[in-house]
């Protein structure tokens, strides 16, 4: 199988003011592909190496695959996240079990900016299939600090590459703007599809 890069499901300018059409060409184009380019190469080498029988560079090539599909799945959901008609706090099923969890709306963001001001790669919201809860996850890179069984409903990415163009090392200022462009919509469909599945 052989992995793509889907189109983003926005216009590059479509986040402005607060992500700029330079950083989603360069974020989109250049780093999400390299992730796909560097998950389909791994997933080569290993194809290779099993029918050859020679696996002097399958851990590597298994570790490339990790970190790569990570990428690029993580990348894809957040695309996903974020709309030009983003910017309203959840409702529904979503917002209600965010309040039981975290305690409030409040609380939780309050959490999630702290992950996301400490990650060296993502914050991520996630429903935790072993506790049956939502829970915020620093994850570094792609997948150093993931929960096993975490179902990602909300992803940011905080690699310098997200966003230093537009703020330089004001973090904060871009988690904040990026609250001004998250479309709840599809992390509430993920939350439901996770209580369908595991709860």
């Amino acid at each position: 199988m052989s992995y793509e890069l889907d189109p983003l499901p926005y216009d590059y300018d479509a986040l402005e003011p607060h992500i700029s059409e330079q950083v989603l060409t360069w974020h989109h184009d250049t780093h999400h592909q390299g992730y796909v380019n560097g998950w389909n190469s791994a997933e080569e080498t290993l194809a290779e190496n099993r029918e050859n029988h020679e696996f002097g560079s399958s851990a590597s090539a298994i570790r490339s695959v990790t970190h790569n599909s990570s990428g690029h799945i993580l990348h894809d959901l957040f695309w996903q996240n974020m709309s030009p008609e983003g910017g309203d706090e959840p409702a529904g099923a979503l917002a209600d079990r965010i309040a039981e969890d975290f305690g409030s709306y409040e609380a939780w963001k309050g959490e999630f900016e702290a992950a996301a001001g400490n990650a060296s790669g993502w914050a991520l919201l996630v429903y935790d299939t072993f506790s049956n809860q939502l829970r915020n996850v620093v994850v570094d890179k792609h997948d150093q600090g993931a929960i096993w069984g975490g179902h990602p409903i909300l992803a940011l990415d905080v690699w310098e590459h997200s966003y230093y163009y537009d703020y330089g090392p004001a973090r904060g200022d871009f988690v904040e703007n990026f609250f001004e462009v998250v479309d709840w919509d599809e992390p509430s469909a993920r939350y439901e599809q996770a209580v369908e599945l595991f709860e």
